[in-house]
């Protein structure tokens, strides 16, 4: 596999997903549970039964992923809990999620690229993805919806990195902002996180996905605190995790360095 060198200026904004896609806001009408029964049928049919088996394939064609740790999920597939990933691939950021909860259905909060493309727009949304708005009124219906998706028993994911970095083997900073909904629903939330190494026979990236957890929001502290306090250990165990990748193709490195003579 190529090696490719990605030069980033900011590790919070920088993306290189590469989709160069154009954004289209979403219409204050949006809606993020469909009522529509036959539609709800066929969402379920389509993420089930065709788009899951495929999708286990195509992730142990390409990496030869495997999942350590499912078992720790399994206590509360029938009261709901939040995934937070590491952000290192688009097909397989999407359908790694389905894999560590299956058979339950995962809910994926994605950018709204992922919707902005008419003819995947259906396809994305009966897959899970759940866009994540601009604006206030819209941000309500979201939150609005995590909660009944926890009401029923679900499952969320979330990647707080929010930008891809192609088979980045650590962990970028991110905000504690997503850590509000299992805060808000007293849901647990796990770590999800995707380590690399080279393939010894088939070339390219051995994917292993190692999940922990759970950890429950500290209802002592004050709200914000709480959020402050889960980020802070989702992030040390995906931090922790991250230290079993060895190897990747790619290499990030900062637009401008420091001057080796200056420092600066």
């Amino acid at each position: 596999m190529k090696e490719r060198v990605f030069y980033y200026t900011d590790p919070l904004r920088d993306d290189f997903a590469g989709t160069d896609i154009a954004t289209k806001p979403l219409p204050e009408s949006y809606v993020y549970i469909p009522k529509n029964p036959l539609r709800r049928a066929a969402a379920w049919v389509l993420h089930h039964c065709i788009a899951t088996p495929v999708c286990f394939l195509i992730l142990k064609l390409l990496y030869g992923q495997k999942i350590v740790g499912r078992s720790k999920l399994r206590p509360y597939r029938r009261t709901g809990y939040f995934l937070y990933g590491n952000h290192t691939r688009a097909a397989g950021d999407a359908f790694t999620p389905s894999m560590a909860a299956f058979p339950k259905k995962p809910y994926v909060l994605v950018n709204p690229d992922a919707v902005s493309i008419p003819f995947l727009k259906r396809l994305v949304e009966d897959l899970g993805g759940m866009p994540v708005p601009d604006s206030f009124e819209l941000q309500k219906k979201l939150v609005a919806a995590i909660r009944a998706r926890m009401q029923g028993g679900g499952v969320v994911a979330i990647y707080p990195e929010a930008h891809i970095w192609p088979l980045y083997t650590g962990v970028r900073p991110f905000s504690a902002s997503s850590f509000v909904y299992p805060v808000d629903t007293k849901k647990p939330a796990f770590a999800f996180t995707a380590t690399y190494k080279k393939r010894k026979f088939f070339g390219g990236v051995k994917a292993t996905v190692y999940v922990d957890g759970p950890f429950f929001p500290d209802e002592t502290l004050p709200r914000r605190e709480q959020k402050l306090d889960l980020r802070e250990r989702v992030y040390a165990a995906m931090t922790e995790r991250s230290a079993l990748s060895v190897w990747s193709p790619n290499r990030f490195l900062p637009a401008d360095p420091p001057d080796p003579v200056s420092g600066q």
